[in-house]
């Protein structure tokens, strides 16, 4: 079972976001790593398997060899990954009225990488690596605490299975504007779809009032 014992709330509202393409650039950042690489994303649908080419064939290129593209980025994450406009004026600012966790979909293994570079930027909110679905452990998080809740990401299956969890929760369905969020399932009916995070935050703060 995944570990919580880190995370102690406040009883303030909460807040629960994920990382990537949300807090720090991914897609974008991926993409370039690729292209290092001499390979490149095809965006032809919703899928890395099967779009991430040879660039000098554009080939296919494996599923191992996408998974194990993906598993270098991460070990890698603090020389490609930068915060998103507006996050590290925003979180601090909304830390002083809520609890945030960050929610990340990655490989636990490399937690400890996600955690030195969220340190370095001064983003010291608790943070739990998951690949399994998010509304359990969300649900988890909260516990029997009965605050304001809202969820961010920028996949709706997360945001989906968070509000099957937490029935209550404000949604925001936050992503960059990519070729590849383009083609990504929309965002639930219950979710509220904003740009950033300067947008996001006057949101979150009625949500919290309104409780």
């Amino acid at each position: 079972m995944t570990d919580l014992s880190h995370i102690r709330l406040t009883g303030r509202p909460l807040i629960i976001s994920d990382v990537d393409d949300v807090i720090l650039e991914f897609i974008a950042p991926y993409q370039r790593f690729l292209k290092a690489r001499d390979l490149k994303f095809l965006p032809r649908s919703f899928r890395l398997t099967g779009n991430v080419v040879r660039v000098d064939d554009e080939t296919p290129v494996t599923e191992e060899v996408v998974q194990q593209s993906l598993h270098d980025f991460f070990e890698e994450q603090h020389a490609w990954q930068t915060p998103f406009e507006h996050v590290m004026t925003a979180l601090p600012a909304l830390a002083e009225e809520a609890d945030i966790v960050f929610l990340t979909a990655m490989p636990p293994k490399f937690a400890g990488r996600r955690r030195m570079l969220l340190d370095e930027l001064g983003l010291h909110f608790p943070m739990v690596a998951v690949e399994t679905a998010k509304g359990p452990i969300a649900s988890r998080i909260l516990d029997r605490h009965t605050v304001p809740v809202v969820f961010v990401d920028d996949m709706s299956h997360n945001l989906t299975s968070v509000a099957e969890h937490l029935p209550d929760c404000l949604l925001l369905s936050l992503a960059p504007p990519s070729e590849v969020h383009a083609m990504a399932p929309k965002p639930p009916e219950t979710a509220r779809v904003v740009r950033d995070w300067a947008e996001a935050a006057p949101i979150i703060r009625s949500h919290f009032s309104a409780a």
